[in-house]
């Protein structure tokens, strides 16, 4: 998207392609990357100093960037569960995290919004960066599990109405306002295709919904404070084809709106729904490629073992 930025008394073009903290991050008409862009001045406050064209192109990279993960390893006591993960995850695209079972891909995900805070002995070092920020800094985790949301294997709706399950979350977040609760289960249950079928049954226990059901109302949940990612960890295992397909079909929708990171044990799945893909074995990131290569031209011995059941 083309936004006018002022450069002293002199407007210049700049193309945006990701947000964080009121600033967006761009390209200006010159080619360079705009770092710093502030949205409500459209001012440049930052560009890059000199004519390196290797910090440009990084720069640029990172700004297409919801996630930026460098030299991550990760210990729960003594067992290394991560090793050495580098890897920059798009914004706006559905990204699959493949292996066998204990590989890592779900200790990733939960990395991503410091899930594993909650688990005793967990130690993280390297880097995580959301758009641009270290969410291992000084940042409200609070926020940042509001910014990147979660979606568990097992549809785990809250023992309360459909309504108070798509509202608990703008409720913790200070919405008070009815119409705009109102608004916002609406939109929520319109954007995970399920209003029409629960409509009528906003004041009925979410727990008697069907499996599928329950979990488009998580993902619908996860929706309502307004996510920049959602994450999901094997959201289907539980569900028959039937449900999983229209989970796929929805989650297909979702792209371009959200940033999308899914772990499955399915790579069929893999292959219809996302845009790139990383295996992982041992805890390492073993390749991290455009689905459609990977799968038909997989760069390593391992990862094309896996993808053509060798093992796993």
């Amino acid at each position: 998207m083309k936004e006018a930025a002022q450069r002293g008394n002199e407007k210049m073009e700049v193309m945006t392609f990701g947000s964080a903290n009121g600033k967006e991050y761009g390209l200006n008409d010159t080619g360079r990357p705009v770092v710093n862009f502030d949205i409500k001045t459209r001012r440049t406050l930052r560009a890059p100093d000199g004519d390196d064209t290797k910090t440009g192109n990084e720069n640029a990279a990172k700004a297409k960037h919801c996630f930026d993960i460098g030299n991550l390893d990760l210990f729960y006591g003594d067992f290394q569960a991560l090793k050495n993960v580098n890897m920059g995850i798009e914004q706006g695209e559905v990204t699959a995290f493949i292996g066998p079972s204990g590989c890592g891909k779900s200790t990733l995900i939960k990395t991503l919004n410091r899930m594993n805070d909650l688990v005793e002995g967990c130690r993280v070092t390297g880097d995580v960066e959301l758009f641009g920020e270290n969410i291992y800094g000084a940042i409200d985790v609070n926020l940042l599990r509001k910014r990147v949301g979660m979606v568990f294997q097992k549809p785990n709706p809250f023992p309360l109405s459909v309504y108070d399950n798509i509202a608990f979350g703008p409720r913790t977040h200070g919405v008070r306002s009815r119409y705009e609760l109102d608004k916002i289960v609406e939109t929520s249950l319109r954007d995970t295709a399920i209003w029409d079928e629960v409509k009528d049954r906003l004041k009925k226990p979410a727990l008697d919904l069907s499996g599928g059901q329950q979990q488009r109302l998580c993902i619908a949940r996860a929706l309502a404070v307004s996510p920049e990612v959602i994450l999901l960890d094997e959201p289907t295992s539980a569900l028959d084809p039937v449900s999983t397909g229209k989970i796929e079909e929805l989650l297909l929708t979702l792209r371009g709106k959200y940033s999308i990171i899914i772990v499955t044990h399915n790579m069929q799945q893999a292959a219809r729904i996302s845009d790139k893909t990383a295996f992982f074995l041992l805890g390492e990131a073993i390749e991290y490629n455009d689905t459609e290569t990977m799968f038909a031209m997989p760069k390593d011995k391992r990862t094309e073992d896996y993808i053509t059941g060798r093992f796993g």
